[in-house]
C-alpha cells in the first residue's frame, strides 16, 4: 500500500473577481480549483457555450434536416459504457421528438466486435438498410468502418469526444470539440455533451427554416434531455469545467424537481438512493456503475432499453437486471484485485521496486472488467496501470488508467510509433485508454511500456498525495454548512469535492463488518462529531494506543431513520504523537 501525504492547495496570488458575499471557504474552494470570475460560476442554462461554435455542427444539422424531410432510415451506433448508452438515448429520444420516425441503434457487443464502427459492424449495420449512420461517443478513429459505409452508399454522421488520431474518418460531418480546427472552449464535453449539443443547432436550424411553424409542430424541448446528459457526463469522468458543470447542475435540478424520464428513477430507486437529494456522486458512484455493468458483461442495449423505457415499472424490471449485473460485477472485480495485490505485494516481498507502470495479465480475468481493476491498482498504488485480459484470435484486450502527468493516450502513441506493430490499436484520452496487442508480445510491450514511462515519471510524481482545501474553524463543523458544500457543486473530476484536514483528538473507535472504522472525535474548539473511513486497515485500526490523529476528511451529511447527522468522511489517516 503507497503512503500518503497531505498538500494544502496553493491558491493564486492574483486577484479573483468573485463576488464578495461568498463564504470565506467557498471563495478558497473556487480560487484552489483555479476559478477567477463569477461568470465560471454561472449554472443557469443561459450560459451554456453556444453550439455554433463546433466545428462541422452546420453541416451535421443540414444532414439531419435532409434524413428527417426523406424520412431516411436511421441507425446510431453508440459505445458500450454509460457515456455511449446515455449518447444514443438522447439522440433516439430527441430525434423521434423532431419526427425522425425510422430510428435504430446498435451498441457492439465489447466481445464480438470491439469498440465503435469497425468494419465488420458497418456490413452489418449498411445490410440493414440504413441510409444514415449516426455515431455517438464514437467514430473519430473509425477509419475503415466509415470507409465501408460510404463505399456502399451509406452517409456517415461522427459525433464523438475522442482525441483524433493523424487521420480521419471521411464522413459527410464530424462533431468532435477535440477534432482540429475545432475553436469550442470546452474541449472537456462528453459525448452525451456532443450529442445533446447537435440536438440544440437541429432545432436552431430548422427554427430559423420556419420549420416547425410550416408543420404545425410544437418545438422539442430538448432540456428534458438534460437527466440523461448529466448522467453520462459525470459518468464519463470528463472535467467539469464550466460548461460541463452547468449541464450536469441542470440535469440534477430536473431530477431534483422530479422531472427525470422513467428508466433514471429506476436506477436511483434501485441504488437506494432520493431523486430529491441526488448528488453528481451518486451519478458516478451509483448509477453509472449499474448502468455500465451491462456493457462490461452482458449487453449494453439492456441499460439503453432501461433510459428509454417508457414506464416506470418497465424501468424497473430493466434496473433489478442491472443491478444483479452490478452485483456480479462487484464479485468478479474484488476477485480480480486480490489476484493483482497478491502479485505486485510479491514484487515489494521479494525486494523489487515497483515499476513506474504496471501492466497486469491474467488468462482467465474477464474482459469487461480489466478497466475498473485498472483504476483501483492506479488508486491502490499510485501508478499508471495497464491490465489485460484473453481477447480472440491471440489477441490481449488491454484497459489503461493514468495519475496525473502522464498522458496515457499520447503515452501509448509514442510506443505505437517507436515500436511499429508492437500495438494492435489504442485510443482514449489523457487519464484511461484502450489497446490491443498481440499475447506472444506481452513481454515486449512490457519493457517497451517501462522504457517509455520512465521518461515523464519522476518520484514526486509516484508519491501519492491527497490535497487538501486546508482547515475548518469551529463553526463549520454543522449541517448547515455541509448543505451549503453539497449544494456549490456539482463536484467532479477536475473540480473535485472539498477535502479538508487537521488534528483531532480520537475518542473512540470500533471496526465495523471488519472493514469501517466508526468514531468519535474531538475537533477545534472542543466539538464532538462523528467520524467513518471505510476500508480501513483493520490490521492497523482499532488502536486504543493512539489518541491523537491527523485527518484528510470530507463534510459529510449521513441520514438515518430519517434523522440527519454530520459525519466526517475520512480519507487518510496518521497518527500525531
Amino acid at each position: 500500500m503507497q503512503q500518503k501525504q497531505i498538500l494544502r492547495r496553493a491558491l493564486p496570488t492574483v486577484a479573483a473577481e468573485l463576488d464578495s458575499s461568498l463564504h470565506p471557504v467557498l471563495r478558497r474552494l473556487y480560487l484552489g480549483r483555479g476559478v477567477q470570475h463569477a461568470d465560471e460560476l454561472q449554472r443557469h442554462a443561459a450560459a451554456l457555450l453556444p453550439f455554433n461554435l463546433l466545428k462541422g455542427i452546420d453541416t451535421a444539422a443540414v444532414l439531419l434536416i435532409e434524413a428527417l424531410v426523406q424520412q431516411q432510415r436511421i441507425v446510431i451506433v453508440g459505445d458500450f459504457d454509460a457515456d455511449g448508452a446515455t449518447s444514443t438515448a438522447v439522440l433516439m429520444s430527441g430525434l423521434k421528438a423532431f419526427g425522425f420516425k425510422y430510428l435504430e441503434y446498435m451498441v457492439p457487443n465489447r466481445f464480438e466486435y470491439g469498440y465503435g464502427l469497425t468494419p465488420e459492424l458497418a456490413e452489418i449495420v449498411v445490410a440493414q438498410g440504413a441510409e444514415l449512420i449516426i455515431t455517438v461517443d464514437n467514430g473519430i478513429s473509425a477509419i475503415e468502418g466509415v470507409a465501408l459505409a460510404k463505399k456502399a452508399g451509406v452517409k456517415v454522421l461522427v459525433t464523438d469526444h475522442h482525441l483524433p488520431g493523424a487521420e480521419l474518418p471521411q464522413a459527410d460531418a464530424i462533431v468532435n470539440p477535440n477534432q482540429p480546427g475545432c475553436t469550442f472552449p470546452s474541449k472537456a464535453l462528453a459525448g452525451v455533451g456532443v450529442a445533446f449539443y447537435l440536438l440544440l443547432a437541429l432545432r436552431a436550424t430548422l427554427r430559423e427554416q420556419g420549420y416547425f411553424q410550416q408543420q404545425g409542430l410544437t418545438e422539442p424541448n430538448v432540456a428534458e434531455l438534460l437527466d440523461l446528459v448529466a448522467l453520462g457526463t459525470v459518468a464519463d469522468v470528463v472535467p467539469l469545467d464550466t460548461n460541463n458543470r452547468i449541464l450536469v447542475h441542470q440535469g440534477l435540478m430536473r431530477i431534483r424537481a422530479g422531472k427525470c424520464r422513467p428508466g433514471i428513477q429506476a436506477l436511483i430507486d434501485v441504488a437506494n438512493r432520493t431523486a430529491v437529494k441526488l448528488t453528481a456522486a451518486d451519478f458516478g458512484f451509483a448509477l453509472g456503475p449499474r448502468l455500465n455493468a451491462a456493457g462490461r458483461l452482458d449487453d449494453m442495449a439492456l441499460g439503453i432499453s432501461c433510459l428509454l423505457a417508457p414506464s416506470i415499472g418497465l424501468a424497473r424490471q430493466y434496473a433489478a437486471e442491472l443491478d444483479a449485473l452490478n452485483a456480479e460485477r462487484r464479485n468478479i472485480e474484488q476477485s480480480m484485485q486480490q489476484e493483482a495485490q497478491a502479485f505486485l505485494s510479491q514484487l515489494s516481498f521479494d525486494g523489487s521496486e515497483l515499476p513506474e507502470c504496471l501492466c497486469l495479465y491474467r488468462a482467465d480475468w474477464h474482459q469487461g472488467v480489466i478497466g475498473i481493476l485498472a483504476g483501483r491498482i492506479k488508486e491502490q498504488f499510485n501508478r499508471p496501470t495497464i491490465a489485460f485480459a484473453q481477447g480472440d484470435n491471440g489477441e490481449l484486450k488491454g484497459s489503461a488508467r493514468s495519475i496525473p502527468g502522464l498522458h496515457m493516450r499520447d503515452l501509448l502513441e509514442e510506443i505505437a510509433s517507436q515500436y511499429p506493430g508492437l500495438i494492435k490499436k489504442f485510443g482514449g484520452h489523457a487519464m484511461a485508454a484502450g489497446l490491443t496487442i498481440a499475447e506472444e508480445r506481452l513481454d515486449t510491450f512490457k519493457v517497451a511500456l517501462s522504457f517509455t514511462a520512465k521518461k515523464y515519471l519522476t518520484p514526486e510524481q509516484l508519491t501519492a498525495v491527497i490535497m487538501s482545501d486546508g482547515e475548518l474553524e469551529r463553526d463549520c463543523f454543522e449541517l448547515d454548512f455541509a448543505q451549503l458544500l453539497q449544494n456549490a457543486g456539482p463536484w467532479g473530476q477536475a473540480f473535485p469535492e472539498p477535502v479538508f484536514d487537521g488534528e483531532f483528538k480520537l475518542l473512540s473507535q470500533k471496526m465495523l463488518a471488519d472493514r469501517h472504522l466508526k468514531m468519535l472525535l474531538q475537533g477545534p474548539g472542543g466539538k464532538l462529531v462523528d467520524a467513518i473511513w471505510f476500508n480501513a486497515d483493520n490490521k492497523a485500526w482499532p488502536n486504543v494506543n493512539i489518541q491523537q490523529v491527523r485527518l484528510a476528511y470530507q463534510l459529510d451529511i449521513n441520514e438515518y431513520r430519517e434523522q440527519q447527522n454530520l459525519q466526517l468522511i475520512v480519507r487518510h489517516m496518521d497518527a500525531v504523537s
